[in-house]
């Protein structure tokens, strides 16, 4: 047993990269919102980045550290202290045995990541340790993290601290989002679709985990949004009647009956769960040749990241 939680938080998980291969079987991919910022929290404190960290939304815990452990912290600044000293933003720092680690209010962007060296010890299930909330299964019991939990860390190579990348601060105000058109455009006027990429749309206060409810003007339909229920992907913007988008995010249903206008692409994904109620979006037409050359930069670029910070440890 290696971190007690003192103060969860407002809505504290563990996640991973997702459940990836069972939508088919009903069950959502779930995982981090901010697929980058886990990443690089996991590569900070040299695991993979697949292993399970914990996801902060709005606000941070409060956490005993009852062991000595290797910590990394990327995504929101919220404004964390170890044993009263401040805790640097996308660096590994050592935490020795009996330490608190507090955390405030994002003072901008939304989610943060704590990664631990070795990996937050929960089971594994459907190959993934991510918590579906909906579904209470996975991550830590199958809930969000609550006050006396005690989190179980696997074993770590070493308990190496120092390494550290620029910080990168999350987008706030407003947003430019790429999206691909469709699949179903042809279930909006020429002029729907082009209000839908010219148009500012506010994040709502009612956005979660499963998907991001904005508020702007509504795409003209041709005669309706309904539609044969069919897959839903990650990014997914749908139309309902109300003619509200609504972006689909991680805890996202496995299939829909609403036409998607468009799909944000992974890359901007991360950018995208950073936003907080009262932040703009504005979406940017873009092919899927584009979504897929920014998709492999910031791979690379995790990729140059770890080659990095190896070199570091070598030193």
């Amino acid at each position: 047993m290696c971190i007690r939680i003192e103060v969860p938080g407002p809505l504290t998980t563990v996640q991973d990269l997702g459940r990836v291969g069972h939508m088919h079987s009903g069950f959502q991919q779930s995982g981090a919102m901010d697929w980058y910022a886990a990443s690089l929290a996991n590569i900070l404190c040299g695991n993979d980045v697949n292993s399970a960290v914990l996801e902060m939304t709005l606000g941070g815990i409060t956490c005993r550290f009852l062991e000595p452990v290797v910590f990394a912290l990327c995504g929101a600044d919220m404004s964390a202290v170890l044993d009263g000293a401040a805790v640097p933003m996308q660096q590994a720092v050592l935490a020795p045995a009996g330490s608190l680690l507090k955390m405030g209010i994002a003072q901008t962007g939304c989610r943060t990541y704590m990664a631990v060296s070795g990996g937050l010890d929960v089971p594994l299930i459907m190959g993934s340790r991510s918590t579906n909330l909906r579904c209470r299964l996975g991550g830590f019991a199958g809930r969000s993290l609550q006050a006396g939990d005690v989190l179980s860390v696997l074993p770590s190579v070493s308990l190496v601290s120092g390494s550290c990348v620029p910080c990168e601060k999350p987008a706030h105000g407003e947003a430019l989002i790429r999206a691909v058109p469709g699949p179903q455009n042809d279930y909006f006027t020429k002029n729907g679709i082009q209000t839908f990429f010219t148009e500012a749309y506010t994040v709502t206060p009612a956005s979660d985990r499963m998907g991001m409810k904005l508020s702007g003007p509504a795409p003209q339909a041709v005669s309706g949004t309904d539609i044969i229920s069919d897959g839903i992907a990650l990014g997914s913007v749908q139309i309902p009647a109300g003619g509200q988008p609504i972006i689909l995010l991680s805890d996202r249903q496995t299939v829909g009956g609403y036409a998607k206008i468009a799909t944000v692409i992974k890359a901007d994904l991360p950018r995208l769960a950073q936003l907080r109620p009262g932040d703009t979006i504005r979406f940017v037409k873009t092919g899927r040749k584009e979504a897929l050359s920014a998709l492999n930069k910031m791979r690379e670029r995790l990729t140059d990241i770890q080659a990095q910070i190896q070199m570091q440890r070598k030193v």
